[in-house]
């Protein structure tokens, strides 16, 4: 994909020197002050899911669309660059990780309690295979189809949160979906930016609390306590819902990476939730 012409005809100027980045969907390509996303005409779509969000979103949420569209056989979006990079919680102290997470709360918040006008409201709507928690007996279901895969006890294990989860997920507000703190952008302790809307839809903020706490390494017990303070929800009840949500994705990602993914479950039904 030549990254560099099609964002040329896009932007209808000279966008200099284009990088090359990691990403687990796209090919992507950073400049001085653009960033483009390239996929296969062919590929999957969430960028285009993207692409019909981005217009609407929250001001000062995310990185602006500068322009997307078809170029042959390829599908493009390029957005403004947002200063920063995606923060290393593992290198960051308790107090500095913990000001990066109020300052995404605050962000999900916004995003929480966002009207989205209608074109946007039937992208939200729009049914995913996201793989995250739907209910108790769509959990339940999940779990028996491990039965042979995994073993005894932690098949027990996640019959026991199973039991625990709600009947019903709720699919009422606007979420991320996937704001692991890979997506979010940073400099130093001020965070700057969301990235990748390509899983939002409607759903309940747990399924971002459950994200953001996860993947906040040696701090995610604290940042769970914040969450729960900032959102006034007994930490007894966040702790069971990020748990059942975890079920849920890890269930969903067993056949892709068995190993990995043992272990994690592993963890989760030993109380990782429940650790202080």
């Amino acid at each position: 994909m030549d990254a560099r012409a099609i964002t040329e005809e896009a932007l209808g100027r000279d966008p200099g020197p284009l990088t090359p980045v990691h990403s687990r969907s796209h090919e992507v390509h950073v400049g001085a002050d653009v960033v483009v996303k390239l996929i296969a005409a062919d590929g999957h779509t969430r960028l285009d899911r993207e692409i019909a969000l981005a217009p609407h979103l929250p001001p000062g949420i995310t990185a602006p669309l500068l322009a997307s569209g078809r170029r042959h056989d390829i599908r493009y979006a390029c957005y403004s660059r947002v200063t920063g990079s995606p923060p290393r919680m593992d290198l960051h102290t308790e107090r500095e990780a913990l000001g990066l997470a109020r300052q995404a709360i605050e962000r999900l918040n916004a995003l929480h309690s966002w009207t989205p006008p209608e074109p946007a409201r039937q992208v939200l709507a729009e049914v995913l295979d996201h793989g995250g928690f739907t209910g108790r007996d769509a959990l339940v279901k999940a779990i028996e189809n491990t039965a042979g895969h995994i073993p005894q006890r932690v098949l027990d294990g996640l019959q026991e949160i199973a039991s625990r989860a709600p009947l019903h997920a709720r699919s009422t507000v606007p979420v991320h979906a996937d704001c692991y703190w890979d997506n979010w952008l940073a400099n130093g302790t001020e965070l700057t930016g969301l990235l990748d809307f390509e899983w939002a839809r409607f759903g309940d903020p747990l399924d971002d609390w459950f994200f953001l706490a996860r993947f906040s390494g040696p701090h995610m017990h604290a940042v769970l306590a914040l969450i729960a303070d900032e959102t006034k929800m007994p930490l007894r009840t966040l702790q069971a819902e990020c748990e059942v949500r975890e079920a849920s994705h890890l269930i969903a990602d067993l056949p892709f990476d068995t190993p990995r993914v043992l272990d994690l479950l592993e963890r989760l039904v030993a109380g990782l939730w429940h650790e202080q």
